[in-house]
């Protein structure tokens, strides 16, 4: 499973937190990060992480692009709703797209702590690309 990592920068240290308890469910997965984020993960678990570049320098726009070609099973976007972000057309592209995609977005910890568990308990479903339609 391939599973992108974005923390705004008051949440990094909960990304960080979700990481080190989720290191057995996430180990084995291909995982992406935008660059800060990426690396500081990496340095707390050890975790083997691609890192993009930083989400304000074109990070987000890379992850949207993998979103974009189905490339990501789950998306992990721990959002600072309260703080204005400067590449907040940006974050709400990666949003659309994950919405467009049908892609599983979680958007802050109680929602990441579910998938995470699904993928620990071995229940997660990779993405449907293609929903019913009526």
């Amino acid at each position: 499973m391939k599973i992108a990592l974005i923390a705004h920068n008051q949440k990094k240290p909960d990304m960080i937190g979700l990481c080190i308890k989720y290191k057995d469910a996430l180990e084995g997965h291909e995982l992406f990060a935008t660059g800060t984020t990426g690396k500081l993960v990496s340095n707390a678990t050890d975790l083997k992480i691609k890192c993009m570049k930083s989400g304000p320098l074109g990070g987000d726009q890379q992850i949207g692009s993998m979103i974009a070609d189905s490339q990501l099973d789950l998306v992990i976007f721990l959002r600072d709703p309260l703080t204005a972000q400067p590449h907040e057309p940006d974050v709400n592209a990666l949003l659309r797209l994950c919405d467009v995609t049908n892609t599983p977005l979680a958007t802050n910890l109680s929602s990441a702590h579910i998938m995470l568990d699904a993928i620990r308990l071995g229940a997660f479903v990779s993405h449907v690309k293609d929903i019913d339609k009526d």
